[in-house]
């Protein structure tokens, strides 16, 4: 079993820049894939970022590839998401998710509870 808490998340202006993280239990945490998705109102949950379990492999959404970036601290259990030159587009609520690699929201195991993001322009 996994547990996660998503932090960081607020308000922030358009060009700003926030960093996220994911506090992971569970002894298997350095073991697991782990990726963020998002979900705007009125919209489905989409794929942002994943990362593999030592950080080997990366992919990225096309709406913030070069702007946003995952990265992992197994021996902390954390995931984080550092996000740059953020647009009114990316507001949405984060979710941190295990045990995946994929773009679905579907192929996830374990999800965290999510932190709100809010770019005002």
């Amino acid at each position: 079993q996994v547990q996660l808490v998503e932090s960081g998340g607020g308000l922030v202006q358009a060009g700003g820049s926030l960093r996220l993280s994911c506090a992971a239990s569970g002894r298997t945490f350095s073991s697991l894939p782990m990726g963020w998705f998002r979900q705007a109102p009125g919209k489905e949950r989409e794929f942002v970022a994943a990362i593999t379990w030592n950080g080997g492999a990366i992919r990225y959404a096309d709406s913030v590839k070069a702007r946003f970036t995952i990265s992992r601290d197994n021996a902390k259990n954390t995931v984080y998401l550092q996000m740059n030159s953020l647009k009114p587009e990316d507001t949405a609520v984060y979710y941190c998710a295990a045990g995946a690699w994929g773009t679905s929201h579907r192929e996830y195991a374990y999800w965290g509870q999510g932190t709100q993001v809010t770019v005002s322009s």
